[in-house]
């Protein structure tokens, strides 16, 4: 019998036998100063790539004063309690048919956090007899929400509909012996590659299969579509989507999430969410700026055209030079680059140090070996001067990169540590 932590003590996992070199910096960074579009990095001014405001919410000043108010009225304890029990107040009700009416369903409820809601939400929706049909890239908080059921999964190969339809064939094979359903669940926008999920192709094959269809939207809330209602806005099938879930992390740059659907599945959702049932109420200070935030993106579409203003020039303008941003479909901005995660070590501290440029650098196992992925989300605060800034940044680090001189450099701090 071994010690429960030996494979602690010997084994840190992919990522974590980097901390030496990478925590603090690369992982676990402190960017400091107001939410915008540059703030600090270790005393130095960088253009900021890597927060998700995509509207440029979080330090508004309006946003920022009713947030104040609400917090100064209510404390950050109200209302104490899971909502079941004491937790209810007739603005959770409030802002719950405000995004129902907003993403196009019958009704929403609150969530206290999306990767929660999620987890929870997933396993509300199967029973043991259900089958679960699911890409392959999804996001870690559907991975995890997946592990917990305890019949039947299979997964698709990323974003394929060759591949779904196979797999819907295998889940409906299943599902006849076991007499259970089927939900596939796919991502508006996956948040690596910014590819949106195929959900208009996906609801064609109802036509052929029973199913139910749930969608994590959280890069496309507040992005995509007309009114902003999201992917299955953009694509002209939000209403053939079963179950819609968004967070306020992102386009709303708060805490907390919500899911959406027919008003007897809310039902069901709501007395059967045991991380809501179970937890506290999400706080009014929350739930009141969350008011504010939406009615924002309802009135104010002119904080979605300048987004995709920036999105457009960074992307269009990362293309021209030559750069690889996949498929994008979304704001979120991958640049993909040949290289090993020494290089890419290297190559992020000479873009934040000598050029004031900060993103999120993404390596093995998140994505395959060799690759280096840099991700950019632009959001309605960025200037043109920042995008100019970083498109001469970027073309520098590549030149760099390709001449190996991050390859050396990797090589000498290697040396240097006996390694």
């Amino acid at each position: 019998m071994r010690d429960l932590f030996d494979k602690i003590y010997e084994d840190k996992g992919p990522l974590g036998k980097w901390a030496d070199q990478a925590e603090g910096y690369f992982v676990f960074p402190k960017l400091e100063g107001p939410i915008s579009n540059r703030m600090k990095f270790q005393g130095r001014e960088v253009v900021t790539w890597s927060i998700n405001d995509y509207l440029g919410l979080a330090n508004m000043e309006e946003v920022r004063k009713v947030d104040a108010e609400a917090a100064a009225a209510y404390g950050s304890a109200y209302p104490m309690g899971a909502r079941m029990m004491s937790g209810h107040t007739d603005l959770h009700e409030q802002l719950q048919n405000e995004l129902a009416e907003f993403v196009h369903k019958e009704a929403a409820y609150l969530l206290n956090f999306g990767y929660q809601g999620m987890v929870s939400t997933i396993d509300a929706l199967v029973s043991k007899d259900d089958i679960i049909v699911y890409d392959v890239d999804a996001h870690a908080c559907i991975i995890d929400g997946v592990r917990l059921h305890q019949g039947q999964r299979y997964t698709y190969r990323h974003n394929d509909i060759e591949s779904i339809e196979k797999n819907l064939m295998r889940a409906t094979r299943m599902a006849q012996k076991t007499g259970g359903g089927i939900l596939l669940i796919s991502e508006g926008v996956f948040g690596m590659r910014g590819e949106q999920g195929r959900l208009k192709e996906i609801v064609a094959l109802k036509e052929k299969y029973n199913f139910r269809l749930f969608v994590d939207d959280a890069h496309g809330f507040g992005t995509l579509g007309a009114t902003g209602a999201g992917a299955g806005e953009e694509q002209g099938v939000q209403g053939e989507i079963d179950v819609y879930f968004a967070t306020f992390a992102k386009s709303m740059a708060s805490t907390g999430a919500f899911i959406a659907a027919d008003q007897e599945i809310i039902d069901y959702l709501k007395y059967n969410l045991r991380s809501q049932m179970f937890a506290k109420s999400l706080q009014m200070q929350l739930v009141v700026g969350a008011l504010k935030r939406l009615d924002m993106l309802r009135t104010m579409p002119e904080l979605k055209a300048k987004l995709w203003e920036n999105v457009n020039a960074l992307q269009n303008g990362l293309r021209d030079r030559g750069f690889d941003l996949g498929t994008t479909q979304s704001c979120v901005t991958p640049v993909y680059l040949k290289g090993s995660i020494p290089e890419a070590m290297a190559l992020v501290k000479d873009l934040r140090e000598n050029h004031g440029i900060f993103c999120s650098i993404v390596v093995y196992p998140v994505i395959p070996k060799g690759l280096i992925l840099l991700r950019l989300i632009p959001t309605a605060s960025h200037t043109m001067q920042d995008i100019e800034e970083t498109l001469n940044a970027f073309s520098a680090i590549r030149e760099t990169l390709e001449n190996g001189t991050y390859k050396r450099m990797s090589a000498a701090l290697a040396e240097a540590m006996g390694e």
